[in-house]
C-alpha cells in the first residue's frame, strides 16, 4: 500500500513539473513575440528607408522622422522633397520606400495605382498667398480664377494696390498645384508665371516680390511674411476645412509599393498613431484625418462622413 501511494505521489510530481515547464515555454514565446520590432532588447528596430515626394508634406514627415529616429537609434529615415509626381514615380519604381503625395495615385497619369497601397496620414488645407502689400485679404472664387488665368492683371481691379500681379506657380509634377487647380480654380489652367518646385521657395518669392501671388499649404503660414486669402468670405482655417466649408484641401498620402513592411511599416504606424496625430501633426499645421466631418474620393466627390 505504501509503495502504491509513493508511486502515485511521484507521478503527480512529474505531472506538475511537465505543466510548469510547458507554461514557462509558452510565456517565453509570448514575450519574444511581444518584443519583435519594438525597439527593446533583442527586438530593436534597425535599418534605413528613403521617403520622397510632396514638399507640402515635407515639414511633417521630417518632424516625424526626427522623433522616430530618436526613439529608434538603429534606424535612419532620409526625407526628400521633389513633388508628388516624383514621389509616386519613385515609389512605383522601387527607388524609394515611401512616396508622399498631395493627390491620389489614380490622378497621376502613368502611375500604376493598383500596385500601390495608400496610407492617408493627414489632411492639408491650401489657399492663395499674397505679398502683404497687395492690399486684399479676401477674394471670390471667380476672381481667384481670373487672377490665376491672367484675366485680372492688377490688384487695383480687386480693390487693392495699383500693383501688377505676379503669378508664382508650381511645376506640373506638384501635388499642391494639382489640388489648387482642381479645387481652387475648378480645373482651369493657370497662366504662365514664375515656377518653383519648393513651397519654401514659393513663400520666399511671394514675400519679397511686389504684387506676387501663389498658393501654399496652411502649414506654411507661420508668420506675417505672406498673407493667406479667404475665399468667398470663408477663412482658410482647419475648422472650416473639417466642416467641408473651405473648398481647397487634400489628403496627405504616403504610398508604399505593396503592403508596408519592416522599418517602413513601423514608421507609418508611428505617424498614424494617436499620440503623433494629436501632437506633432497638429503642431505642424496639419489636420488629422480622423477629425474630418467630410471625405473625398479620387474623383473629387465630397460627402459627409
Amino acid at each position: 500500500m505504501k509503495s502504491f501511494k509513493r508511486l502515485t505521489f511521484m507521478m503527480m510530481l512529474s505531472l506538475v513539473v511537465i505543466i510548469a515547464a510547458a507554461c514557462g515555454n509558452n510565456s517565453a514565446k509570448e514575450d519574444g513575440e511581444g518584443n519583435s520590432g519594438s525597439g527593446d532588447g533583442s527586438g530593436e528596430l534597425s535599418g534605413s528607408i528613403t521617403v520622397s515626394g510632396s514638399s507640402a508634406m515635407q515639414p511633417l514627415v521630417a518632424a516625424a522622422a526626427e522623433q522616430f529616429m530618436n526613439e529608434n537609434p538603429g534606424v535612419d529615415v532620409q526625407v526628400q522633397a521633389g513633388g508628388s509626381g516624383t514621389g509616386l514615380s519613385q515609389v512605383s519604381e522601387g527607388s524609394v520606400d515611401i512616396g508622399n503625395s498631395d493627390v491620389f495615385a489614380e490622378e497621376k497619369e502613368g502611375i500604376p495605382a493598383d500596385e500601390l497601397v495608400d496610407h492617408k496620414v493627414a489632411v492639408v488645407g491650401m489657399t492663395a498667398a499674397v505679398n502683404p502689400e497687395v492690399g486684399i485679404k479676401d477674394i471670390s472664387k471667380e476672381d481667384l480664377k481670373k487672377v490665376f488665368t491672367g484675366e485680372i492683371k492688377n490688384w487695383k481691379e480687386l480693390g487693392g494696390k495699383d500693383q501688377k500681379i505676379v503669378l508664382v506657380n508650381r511645376p506640373d509634377s506638384s501635388g499642391t498645384r494639382d489640388t489648387f487647380v482642381k479645387y481652387g480654380l475648378d480645373g482651369e489652367t493657370p497662366a504662365e508665371g514664375v515656377t518653383e518646385d519648393s513651397s519654401n521657395t514659393v513663400k520666399k518669392i511671394i514675400s519679397e516680390t511686389e504684387g506676387a501671388v501663389g498658393y501654399l499649404a496652411f502649414s506654411y503660414f507661420t508668420d506675417d511674411t505672406v498673407t493667406p486669402l479667404s475665399v468667398d468670405g470663408v477663412k482658410a482655417t482647419d475648422e472650416n476645412v473639417q466642416k467641408g466649408e473651405f473648398p481647397i484641401w487634400a489628403y496627405q498620402h504616403s504610398y508604399t509599393k505593396g503592403e508596408a513592411e519592416g522599418v517602413a511599416k513601423a514608421f507609418l504606424d508611428y505617424m498614424m498613431g494617436e499620440e503623433f496625430q494629436k501632437s506633432v501633426l497638429t503642431d505642424q499645421g496639419y489636420i488629422p484625418a480622423i477629425n474630418m466631418e467630410v471625405e473625398r474620393d479620387a474623383e473629387g466627390k465630397q460627402t459627409d462622413k
